[in-house]
């Protein structure tokens, strides 16, 4: 690579479990308007994102490594429950996993924080998620991923 090249930018491999539509397509938007190429998969609650983790009910297995960006209040499985749900299993108890919310309740904090997440994050203060996609890609490069 010559020094006028700009250096490439590796897509990144989310996947996102929410439920809401407009905050799935605002979370694409800032990826693309911070210019950061991404692969994002997105389930709708932690059931469909444990079967997309775990290829089972028809769905394909994800294989490649991810960041988990879940919201925190869904249908069927709520975060709490998924992250539970993925620190019990041996093969996904190290995924890199980020709460998304709109909750300001401490014990909702206290909570994913004793499930051991990478953060926690508040909807409603990165409401154009641009900061979101930003974090997760300076995230990415720095930390070494399983």
């Amino acid at each position: 690579m010559n020094s006028l090249e700009e250096p490439s930018i590796k897509p990144l491999d989310i996947l996102l479990v929410e439920d809401d539509d407009g905050d799935a397509k605002a979370l694409r938007r800032a990826f693309k308007r911070a210019n950061i190429p991404d692969r994002i998969v997105r389930a709708v609650d932690g059931i469909e994102a444990l079967e997309m983790l775990k290829g089972e009910n028809g769905k394909t297995k994800l294989t490649s490594p991810r960041i988990l960006l879940a919201d925190l209040n869904m249908p069927r499985m709520n975060g709490i429950e998924f992250v539970k749900a993925l620190r019990a299993d041996e093969e996904l108890r190290r995924s890199i996993v980020f709460v998304l919310t709109t909750s300001k309740r401490d014990e909702d904090r206290i909570a994913a924080y004793d499930l051991n997440v990478a953060g926690y994050i508040n909807k409603a203060t990165s409401s154009d998620f641009i900061d979101l996609a930003d974090l997760m890609y300076l995230y990415s490069e720095i930390v070494e991923l399983p």
